[in-house]
């Protein structure tokens, strides 16, 4: 591998790409790594992305960017979800192709398997039943993306990636009380109530579902090494990333009070939606390559709570 491979990580400032960056800026200058926010580049926009492909040439691209969120967003904005993420992965992988990137990594969602799926799930589960209707959008545009990173390496004989991480946690992740995932919605929630000295936090829905949840750090590390040590060809279709481990939502709620220092009792809220019931990937594909994750799910809400107390700007909305 040549030095200071010149490298572009869409979605740069997000949970993922800021993770990513920091595996990269590790890497003792292996890497220059090229950033734009969304002022200076808009990913919707396809004759912008083609004009930074055709100025930039990046040799490798991790395509982080999407439109992400939790139940609630996901149910009351279905087709913003579906335009945005079609945009966004259709520009890049286009331009990718088209100006040579030797080299790419795409970001699916193990919510995009199939609602009833066999527990643990494995790679080719995908497409196999019916999709939890509560993101059925978001994991449609996730599909259609690895479906197009496959398809072009059938049809042009490009070097993509599509990796399929369980639900991530971590420094930079969204902490809207509505629009996040469940993780950063409860960790924001125990803070506040500590905070107000409430007597009580509501968890939504009934917390028996199962959760895996793999810290943002631990997937970069993963990312980058697939990227050094294996070609499209090795990894098939996609390729889970997670580690191997769930809990209930009602566990998790405990550990994130008991990191967060809230003395107060927990009440479930039975209004509000489970979702899909457990959700726990099959890592043997990965496992096999020589690849586990390393952190612990305390360890990693540990510095999750550091990064969110030390950060106040991340909490807004």
């Amino acid at each position: 591998m040549s030095a200071s491979k010149k490298t572009f990580v869409a979605g740069h400032n997000g949970l993922v790409g800021s993770a990513i960056c920091k595996e990269l800026e590790f890497s003792s200058g292996e890497f220059s790594i090229v950033k734009k926010d969304r002022r200076e580049l808009d990913l919707t926009n396809r004759e912008q992305v083609r004009h930074f492909f055709k100025n930039e040439r990046p040799e490798w691209v991790f395509l982080c960017a999407a439109k992400v969120g939790g139940i609630h967003g996901n149910n009351t904005y279905p087709a913003d979800f579906l335009l945005e993420n079609l945009k966004i992965q259709n520009n890049v992988l286009e331009a990718a192709k088209d100006f040579n990137t030797e080299k790419l990594l795409f970001l699916g969602s193990s919510c995009i398997y199939p609602k009833e799926c066999p527990q643990p799930i494995k790679e080719e589960y995908l497409l196999s039943s019916k999709l939890e209707p509560t993101n059925e959008a978001y994991a449609i545009a996730k599909i259609s993306g690895l479906k197009l990173v496959s398809s072009m390496n059938k049809q042009f004989g490009t070097n993509f990636i599509s990796v399929m991480p369980s639900n991530l946690y971590g420094p930079n992740d969204n902490y809207h009380p509505e629009d996040g995932h469940a993780l950063p919605m409860l960790l924001r929630r125990f803070h506040e109530a500590k905070a107000n000295l409430e007597p009580s936090v509501k968890v939504w829905g009934t917390g028996k579902p199962r959760r895996e949840f793999l810290y943002s750090q631990d997937l970069a590390k993963a990312c980058l090494y697939i990227m050094k040590n294996f070609n499209a060809e090795d990894i098939g279709e996609v390729i889970n990333i997670g580690t191997g481990q769930d809990v209930t939502i009602s566990e998790l709620a405990e550990i994130i009070s008991e990191v967060v220092g809230y003395e107060g009792t927990i009440e479930y809220d039975l209004s509000k939606p489970d979702g899909t019931f457990r959700k726990l990937l099959d890592i043997d594909r990965l496992s096999k390559l020589g690849w586990k994750a390393q952190t612990s799910l305390k360890e990693g809400l540990v510095e999750t709570y550091r990064d969110f107390v030390s950060n106040p700007n991340i909490r807004k909305g």
